[in-house]
């Protein structure tokens, strides 16, 4: 049997979001585009959670009199609504647009009937994400009938350096792994953490050793508890372009079920990669 690599094990800590902070984003755009730069600052702000008046004018950093301007504005489009208690959230016309985006991306009408399939084998959660914005972005989660339930949603991120999945995903861009890693563990990150690979040079030898097989673990590093498999969607070029994995919790997934899982999320991610135009090599 294979050794698994010595993956990192960090205990309970919120995901990382490494998207700029709104009021970067309203100061970075192009003269002319601010008003829609300011536009979608609001929409961010409400999306991390950020629900009245004063605290996403706060956010953003722009007028107050400017934000209420621009909440209504969202409110009639239907861009965000307004609860009974006057807080903000995200509107239907979000849901909508969302929704066609995750039709629109070939990769997910390829990968349904193949994660389906695998999802009736292994009977526990499988899940399919992309990058973007330097986050794991889940387009779908097929939950499995055993083990707890996991907070992985669709549209959920998380961070490419502590979950299997999103590792998948940086296989062929060894370039970006130390500086991805720090970003994700800044200085002080380490503590509370029960265990964790708190080195770069640890985490680069955990990424040369799952180049080397394809497949990619994370054994508990973003939730306690939870461990997966995870492999590379490939396109007709050859790039990864997405990613799937299984997911159990530990009293579903001991060492040698990590391995005997393994092959078969490579093969399921082959066949994702197939219906996509990528030749077996």
């Amino acid at each position: 049997m294979t050794a698994l690599p010595d993956a990192s094990r960090p205990g309970t800590r919120d995901e990382v979001t490494s998207a700029p902070r709104a009021r970067d984003e309203v100061a970075a755009a192009r003269p002319g585009t601010q008003t829609l730069a300011r536009g979608i600052a609001v929409v961010n702000a409400v999306a991390r959670g950020h629900s009245r008046l004063r605290d996403i004018a706060e956010e953003t950093g722009v007028g107050r009199s400017t934000t209420h301007r621009l909440l209504q504005l969202l409110l009639a489009t239907g861009y965000l609504r307004q609860l009974d208690d006057g807080a903000y959230a995200l509107g239907p016309a979000l849901i909508e647009l969302g929704y066609q985006a995750l039709q629109e991306n070939p990769v997910t009408g390829v990968a349904a009937p193949v994660l389906r399939a695998l999802a009736e084998r292994v009977h526990d959660t499988v899940h399919l994400a992309i990058e973007d914005r330097g986050q794991v972005l889940y387009l779908d989660k097929i939950p499995g009938t055993r083990g707890a339930v996991m907070r992985s949603q669709i549209g959920h991120r998380m961070p490419l350096t502590r979950t299997g999945i999103g590792k998948a995903l940086l296989l062929d861009s060894p370039g970006r792994w130390s500086e991805q890693f720090l970003a994700e563990r800044p200085v002080g990150a380490g503590h509370g953490l029960e265990q964790d690979v708190l080195t770069v040079d640890a985490f680069v030898q955990v990424m040369e050793a799952s180049t080397g097989r394809g497949v990619t673990f994370d054994l508990e590093e973003n939730e306690p508890g939870i461990l997966c498999v995870a492999a590379p969607v490939r396109d007709t070029s050859g790039a990864i372009v997405a990613a799937i994995s299984v997911t159990a919790t530990r009293p579903y997934m001991p060492p040698e079920r990590l391995e005997t899982l393994a092959p078969i999320v490579h093969d399921a991610a082959a066949r994702i990669s197939a219906g996509l135009g990528r030749r077996a090599p």
